[in-house]
């Protein structure tokens, strides 16, 4: 697939390693600047967890930024300029990013579409896709949802055609998100409804009402750069 997105809406994706302690600092200093005219019009930091998917356990020197742009340009204005890229450049660990085409997305974050206005693309060709889900798990509803997780993190580290996958949460166990890298959009189907654990899931998710909001999205992650656990999965 051919992408210009010199004028479009793009999402960019940052998943940052810290060598040493103090990373958490980071989460609250970066707001101010994040919203800075001609930054992200939608972002996220987001702390990591330790699994593929939406966890109980916490990386606390991983984290992860999700930002949504008006157009390319302002990402690489951002990435040139902006102290925090500056840190993740000069301080990092390890640092991957990949920028994102939206394709299609339903549902909410924080009471807001972060793609509001873009029209969803019904063709992402044949290569990968990446998919970003997103919850607010009801109270009444957490000890059923994390009981469900370890069946569907085994079958994502055993499932064919899935790239990497990061589990995250802006607000401890309560408010959840993972973002993951599928080969195509034949193997992000292949999970979604032919994985019994990931269906038995969703399933129950429908049946109990376990979600006050969700987002899914799908995107064309059409460049990145850097190492993700020591290699660029889409490189």
């Amino acid at each position: 697939m051919t992408t210009d997105t010199s004028t479009s809406t793009i999402a960019s994706f940052h998943l940052v390693r810290y060598g040493g302690r103090g990373a958490m600092k980071h989460m609250a200093f970066d707001r101010p600047l994040l919203r800075r005219p001609g930054g992200p019009i939608f972002w996220r930091l987001l702390g990591t967890g330790r699994g593929r998917s939406m966890s109980l356990g916490a990386d606390l020197r991983r984290w992860a930024l999700f930002a949504v742009w008006r157009r390319e340009g302002d990402l690489a204005e951002f990435l040139r300029d902006s102290p925090i890229a500056a840190r993740w450049r000069t301080e990092s660990a390890e640092y991957w990013q990949t920028r994102l085409a939206p394709l299609a997305s339903r549902g909410a974050w924080g009471g807001r579409d972060p793609f509001g206005g873009v029209p969803a693309r019904d063709d992402g060709g044949p290569g990968p896709v990446a998919v970003l889900t997103r919850a607010s798990i009801r109270p009444g509803r957490l000890v059923a949802f994390y009981r469900s997780v370890p069946p569907v993190e085994e079958l994502l580290r055993r499932q064919d055609g899935c790239l990497a996958s990061v589990g995250m949460g802006e607000w401890p166990l309560a408010r959840q998100a993972t973002f993951s890298l599928w080969r195509d959009r034949r193997a992000v189907r292949d999970f979604a409804y032919r994985g019994q654990a990931h269906r038995r899931v969703v399933e129950r998710v429908r049946a109990r009402d376990w979600y006050a909001e969700e987002l899914f999205a799908r995107f064309v992650p059409y460049a990145s750069e850097g190492r993700w656990d020591g290699r660029d999965p889409l490189g």
